[in-house]
């Protein structure tokens, strides 16, 4: 038996994980300013003197599931002006596209119950370059690459130490730490290690006054008492000095009031930097840390062992190197079951180590609006314009679970659409956490009454794509086949419900005209637009988005399969597959034509969907860009076996009626009354013709098709940009394959030509159910003018190795994602380090945006089971 997958259900043994985040400076969570001025508020300066209200940070953190208490690793390396306490980076309005974690480490393994992980955090020998970062990249331009860590030079002699933290349960609440040192460089360095434990401050602000309490059991070990769990201890190895603070605010640093009495949350950093008398000298506190003031030798390392545990021990040291020998190995036992058929050690190392990021970005999220709104009773009451600010009609929002989280510092919040992407990647190791999270957000702590879901703190309010029920079928239907279960009907019969509520908001609240043609904002695409979707068009002006409506036909579909499925065991589910059905043929129906333009938003002299301009005098503009928005239409597709028609009379009744009655409306959704000689029937929006005008120009290199994937955008607006007049201004949009030119949305973030992992990850998903009912004998150039034609199948292959390339090893050695880096590409203790990226440059393969981005880019490794495994997926549903 598989030891590992034998604990993935037992709850306990996810008591303890990774749930502290990377950053909670600067979150909306923290901010109690006027104007919502999150990233102000509080700074990364003021981040080791602040307690936090909402969550703790820390590097390779440790929590309990509800964060009363912590544990993490503090460095100094006796030349920077603070301890490492916690990743350093840009904030949102800082440099040229800011939000942007100015740090190296990695994420090395990891398993679905943590019983054993392993991080990597790459420690400078010299001072860390804090304001060269922030100078530099606030003197380049939007044009320009962000000036990372790595370009200031401060690795290029190797003068930094390789810093790996591991852990390893003994049992559920008997967690084994090793902390190793290598010493890169040829000569000796002094360190101070600081493993440091604390407790989540939740007694400053009015609900409960108990204050838990640490001290020293004795020379090398802590004492840690906590009504909610008892006692635990942290034993420290060998003899290092014991140092005791609180988790309190230092007022007189942070704002200049005098008069506070006790200790304070820097007061470590304090004596350790500064040589200030600032700890207890009576050995307690609610913040701990053992001090190892170490030195190796060039080219050597050093380990220190700590132990944290409910068991008193006498000897804790005795059984360590065992445990945690036994536990790597169980480790490699569960990957090396799930990784069977793939033979490459690259590609199982990439895989792993994807799976690895997805688990450590796991975060305990904590977030009371009524109380964020309202102030706290111990604390100044916030200002009044808060009540008519951000997310301030969320007010039933209260949350304290572990979520998946894009990323822990540049993305520590969830945001909805990603987390569905999160986990379908989630279902291939742990299918009942990918049931949980996506159950999460349908609780009516999560989700407004009205039946929207909440998209990301810095706007609740906010439209993401609606993706979870494709997200709730394809974990149902990924646990039956990649875990042999018959399927939970239950977890699929309660996502139905809740996404019926959401399936209605949308309906009311993004189709006010009644068209069937939706609107919805930017839907997570940010700047690929020529202006900001979210803000209302002129009065009488409406924006029909050919992303938003095909989203609608998509969840259309995906919630009449559901239904189908349900219905093999309740019949009653019959009529709600047919509600579904008769709204997806209405969505078709107003894309093709509707009373201002015969055609709808398909455009018959490009042969590709635009979004439309309509006004009310009858007119009607089409935004020629081409982008993604017009390659959503392939999501809309789904393949249903015979046996459903043979079983479902009701159903089948309905469909007649409309192929009878409104032929007009059966013909514009593929055959879905023609079954294939493999006794299959397509529902799509794309009928032969147009599906294959579209993959014209989505498999055009010119265009779409990038060595690397599909572009966000077409390189045709490279040099003939997208220019659009309206009321007076001319707005343009230019094919830009890496780092965004346009300050819409600010930060990072680009859609206008990178490749995005999620979006392809659709579309190869759409080329392969288009292939189940098409088979080999339709076949399309590819690419386009290259006079190959191929099957779908053999497309989807192709396209999936294109971005398996991104981080593989080339027939250079080299891996695309490091770009022209030569160190990463090169360096035996870079090389084989793996950073998931938000988005890849659309030529190059280059990693952009977010540097640990591996929620939804951890798709990366169900795409890495296809090339080693081609026949497996070919017909899977």
């Amino acid at each position: 038996m598989n030891p590992e997958q034998a604990r993935i259900n037992k709850p306990l043994w996810k008591k303890w994980g990774p749930y502290v985040t990377d950053r909670q400076w600067g979150t909306v969570r923290e901010d109690y300013s006027a104007q919502g001025a999150a990233w102000e508020f509080v700074s990364h300066d003021m981040a080791r003197s602040k307690a936090y209200r909402w969550g703790e940070e820390g590097i390779a953190g440790i929590c309990d599931e509800q964060q009363f208490l912590c544990f993490a690793i503090a460095l100094w390396n006796k030349k920077d002006p603070i301890l490492k306490e916690r990743y350093f980076g840009l904030t949102g309005n800082e440099g040229n596209h800011g939000e942007d974690v100015k740090e190296c480490y990695y994420y090395l393994d990891n398993t679905p119950t943590h019983s054993y992980m392993k991080t990597l955090y790459k420690y400078p020998h010299s001072a860390f370059p804090y304001q060269q970062l922030i100078d530099e990249n606030r003197k380049r331009g939007k044009n320009d690459r962000e000036f990372e860590l790595m370009d200031t030079g401060i690795f290029n002699q190797d003068h930094y130490s390789d810093i790996f933290i591991e852990y390893a349960k003994n049992d559920p609440e008997d967690i084994l730490i090793k902390i190793t040192i290598y010493n890169r460089s040829s000569v000796e360095v002094s360190l101070n290690i600081l493993p440091t434990i604390w407790f989540r401050n939740t007694w400053a602000w009015g609900y409960d006054s108990y204050k838990p309490v640490l001290t020293a059991a004795d020379p090398s070990s802590i004492r840690i008492h906590h009504l909610k769990y008892g006692d635990y201890f942290l034993y420290c190895d060998g003899t290092p000095e014991l140092l005791f603070t609180d988790n309190e605010s230092n007022n007189k640093k942070l704002y200049g009031i005098d008069g506070q009495p006790g200790y304070f949350k820097d007061g470590i950093n304090n004596y350790i930097v500064q040589g200030d008398q600032s700890v207890n000298q009576s050995l307690s506190g609610t913040k701990a840390a053992a001090n190892y003031d170490i030195t190796v030798p060039g080219n050597h390392s050093a380990v220190i062992k700590l132990r944290l545990t409910k068991t008193e021990n006498k000897n804790p040291f005795a059984d360590f190197n065992q445990i945690f020998g036994q536990r790597k190995e169980e480790a490699d036992f569960f990957y090396g079951e799930i990784q069977t058929g793939i033979e490459s050690e690259d590609a199982r190392n990439v895989q792993r180590q994807a799976f690895a990021g997805l688990l450590w970005s796991k975060q305990f999220y904590y977030f009371n609006i009524d109380h964020w709104l309202n102030g706290d009773p111990e604390q100044p009451q916030p200002p009044t314009e808060r009540k008519k600010g951000r997310n301030r009609e969320w007010k039933h929002l209260n949350t304290k679970s572990v979520i998946s989280m894009p990323d822990k510092w540049e993305y520590p919040w969830f945001a909805a659409w990603d987390l569905c992407f999160h986990a379908v990647a989630f279902m291939t190791i742990d299918p009942d956490f990918s049931k949980n999270q996506l159950l999460l957000l349908t609780k009516e702590w999560y989700m407004h009454p009205n039946g929207q879901l909440p998209a990301y703190e810095w706007n609740f309010g906010d439209v993401n794509p609606p993706v979870q029920a494709w997200a709730a079928w394809r974990v149902y239907r990924g646990e039956q086949r990649f875990h042999d279960t018959v399927g939970d009907r239950n977890f699929l019969e309660a996502m139905f419900h809740k996404l019926s509520l959401n399936f209605t908001w949308w309906v009311n609240r993004k189709d006010e005209s009644g068209n069937n043609l939706f609107e919805g904002g930017f839907l997570g695409l940010d700047n690929i637009g020529v202006f900001d979707r979210n803000q209302k068009p002129p009065p009488g002006v409406s924006l029909a988005q050919s992303d938003g409506t095909s989203w609608m036909a998509m969840y259309s579909l995906n919630m009449m399969r559901i239904a189908l499925e349900l219905a093999k065991e309740n019949a009653v589910y019959q009529d709600m597959a047919t509600k579904f059905f008769e709204h997806f043929l209405y969505i078709a129906e107003a894309m093709f034509k509707n009373g201002v333009k015969e055609e709808g938003l398909w455009d018959s002299e490009d042969q590709f969907y635009y979004d439309m301009l309509y006004s009310n005098d009858g007119k009607s503009l089409s935004l020629k860009l081409r982008s993604l928005v017009g390659l959503i239409p392939l999501f809309a597709v789904e393949v249903l076996e015979d046996d459903i028609f043979l079983q479902q009379k009701d159903f089948v009744i309905r469909l007649n009626w409309f192929l009878d009655h409104r032929p007009d409306l059966a013909s514009l959704v593929s055959r879905w009354n023609e079954k294939n000689p493999g006794e299959k029937h397509l529902l799509s929006l794309l009928r032969g013709k147009r599906l294959t005008k579209i993959l014209v120009r989505m498999l055009d290199e010119s265009e779409f098709l990038s060595p690397y994937g599909i572009r966000s955008l077409s390189k045709c607006h490279e040099d003939n940009p997208f220019a659009i007049s309206l009321q007076g201004q001319i707005l343009t949009a230019r094919y830009t394959p890496a780092e965004g030119d346009s300050f819409m949305f600010g930060g990072n973030s680009n859609w206008r030509g990178p490749i995005w992992m999620p979006m392809n990850y659709l579309i190869l998903e759409s080329l392969r159910r288009f292939y189940q009912y098409y088979g080999d004998d339709f076949k399309v150039e590819y690419p386009t003018h290259s006079g190959n034609y191929m099957n779908l199948f053999t497309i989807f292959l192709d396209l999936a190795k294109r971005m398996t390339r991104i981080f593989l090893r080339d027939e250079k050695g080299q891996r695309p994602v490091f770009g022209s880096d030569d160190k990463m590409q090169t360096d035996p203790h870079f090389k084989d380090h793996i950073l998931f990226y938000e988005y890849f440059h659309g030529d190059s393969g280059r990693g952009v945006g977010a540097s640990h981005q591996t929620g939804w880019t951890a798709l990366i490794a169900r795409l890495l089971f296809p090339i080693e495994n081609e026949e497996k997926w070919k017909f899977r549903n």
